[in-house]
């Protein structure tokens, strides 16, 4: 980056910030932004003096943080994810929340993996994503991969995690439904390694490490015991796969025995879905490999209204992607203005939590619930008439309501 890819970053930040404040900080402002141009001076006089001492990640840290505001690299995806992630955009850009996007597209249709590539790249450099779902042709050749686990496996995102609730005003079989599905991200049968090995024949792997089940049965129990919960269940297949998911089963049950104030069971995996739909109350969190995860979080979506309603985020080491729970790209419905914005709103809200932004996190979350509960505006997924852009502006007018929060220079 040179020092005119600089200056114009704080230039844009600044005019963003000057729409979002009161005139009485103009003053206050303008040296603010004397000091920013001072700073960037003098970090364009550091590269040219020191070229060789140059760290890309110190400079990583300060266009994402610096002044208070945050880079997040935006994929909006196939199907309904470009038109959602427009509408985060434009209640961001209402709610003055002190982030920039860096959009970065990702073509499906190719067969070149330099998009997802860059898309990686642009994570890398932000640390923080929020994604539409990249639709996977069935019709492209074996070679090929699906763009969505690239991004996964490449990052390390390990941890896919899903918090399936009931939402207020939405009218399902079961009530009070509250779980946490735990998901291992980047192996299982989605390792992406399967070859005809004679005609007729296929073989596909299926991966379980002891490194991995470990690392995800740890952040389960990790996760409940930061939220108070009580009981975490495995979900596995090892009376069929007895190595493999074997494996797995013997790796949360080491990490339980870490865990005493939280309660241990394990299920097969055709059992759970069975109990999922009869008695789902019986659920706390929930953890279990790639594949199962795939299916029991669609069950959990259908159970509490759908796949418009619930949000998801991929968690790795160093990086976390923000996007809805059931990856579904919704193409059926795309630019129609009926898709449901909740998922991909609430999956907003929690990009801006792992930002430490709590406080516009809570504003437009409330806001979201509210037009869901309190004025009963739904989408036709959820059995109403609202359009998309109808639910949006909803949403604007309660966060109206409850003032906006100034942003920070």
């Amino acid at each position: 980056m040179n020092s005119k890819g600089i200056v114009v970053f704080r230039k844009k930040r600044t005019t963003n910030a000057f729409r979002c404040i009161s005139k009485s900080t103009v003053c206050s402002i303008l040296a603010s932004y004397a000091l920013d141009l001072l700073f960037s001076t003098s970090i364009y006089l550091y590269l040219c003096f020191n070229p060789l001492q140059f760290n890309l990640q110190y400079l990583h840290q300060i266009t994402i943080t610096y002044g208070g505001r945050h880079t997040v690299t935006l994929i909006p995806g196939d199907g309904i994810g470009p038109e959602l992630l427009n509408h985060v955009r434009e209640v961001f850009r209402f709610s003055c929340v002190p982030v920039d996007f860096e959009v970065v597209h990702v073509n499906s249709a190719l067969e070149s993996e330099d998009d997802i590539n860059n898309a990686i790249t642009a994570i890398r450099r932000n640390g923080v994503a929020l994604k539409g779902n990249i639709e996977t042709k069935h019709t492209m050749p074996p070679s090929v991969k699906s763009r969505n686990n690239l991004l996964r496996t490449s990052l390390d995102l390990f941890a896919n995690v899903m918090h399936c609730q009931s939402l207020p005003g939405v009218q399902t079989r079961h009530k009070n439904i509250d779980i946490m599905i735990i998901r291992e991200n980047t192996e299982g049968e989605y390792s992406s390694l399967e070859h005809e090995s004679v005609s007729g024949v296929v073989e596909s792997l299926k991966i379980i490490t002891r490194n991995n089940s470990l690392r995800i049965a740890e952040y389960a129990f990790n996760l409940a015991k930061e939220q108070g919960r009580r009981r975490v269940t495995a979900v596995h297949k090892a009376n069929i796969m007895k190595l493999g998911d074997g494996l797995f089963l013997q790796c949360c049950r080491e990490v339980a025995s870490g865990y005493p104030d939280i309660t241990f069971d394990s299920m097969i995996v055709d059992n759970t879905t069975m109990q999922l739909v009869s008695r789902p109350e019986q659920f706390d969190v929930m953890v279990m490999p790639n594949l199962y995860g795939n299916v029991v979080s669609n069950v959990c979506a259908g159970l509490v209204g759908g796949p418009g309603l619930v949000p998801g985020a991929n968690y790795g080491r160093d990086y976390a992607v923000f996007e809805t729970a059931t990856r579904n790209t919704g193409k059926s419905i795309a630019e129609r203005n009926i898709a449901n914005p909740t998922a991909m709103l609430l999956a907003s809200c929690m990009m801006l939590d792992h930002l430490k932004l709590n406080d516009y996190a809570s504003l437009i979350r409330n806001a979201v619930l509210t037009t869901m509960n309190e004025n009963r505006l739904h989408t036709p997924d959820i059995g109403g008439q609202g359009t998309t852009s109808e639910v949006v502006q909803s949403v604007m007018k309660i966060i109206q309501s409850k003032g906006q929060l100034t942003a920070e220079l």
